[in-house]
C-alpha cells in the first residue's frame, strides 16, 4: 500500500495539472478535498477515471464509502492495493 502513495500522488498531480506541487508536496494523510489540496468534485471525476484506467478499479460516483477513499492519498492507496485488477 505505502508503495503506492508515490505513484498516487503522481497520478494526482498529472491528472490535475498541479504545476507548482511536488509528490514530495503532499502530505499522504492530508485531505485530498477543502482545506487539503483543494480538489472539488470535478477534480474527483477526472481522478477516479485516471485510477479507473491505470488500476482497473470502479468507483461509485456518489457513494459514503468513495467519499472515504478519496479522504486522503493513503485512503486511495489502500483502496486501490485492495481493489486494482490491471
Amino acid at each position: 500500500m505505502l508503495a503506492l502513495e508515490p505513484e498516487i500522488k503522481a497520478l494526482i498531480i498529472t491528472t490535475m495539472s498541479l504545476e507548482d506541487i511536488t509528490a514530495e508536496d503532499i502530505d499522504p494523510e492530508a485531505p485530498l478535498f477543502n482545506e487539503g489540496l483543494g480538489l472539488d468534485s470535478i477534480d474527483a471525476l477526472e481522478l477516479g477515471l485516471a485510477l479507473q484506467k491505470k488500476y482497473g478499479v470502479t468507483l461509485a460516483a456518489d457513494s459514503e464509502e468513495t467519499r472515504q477513499h478519496f479522504a486522503s492519498v493513503r485512503a486511495l492507496s489502500a483502496f486501490v492495493a485492495a481493489n486494482r485488477t490491471l
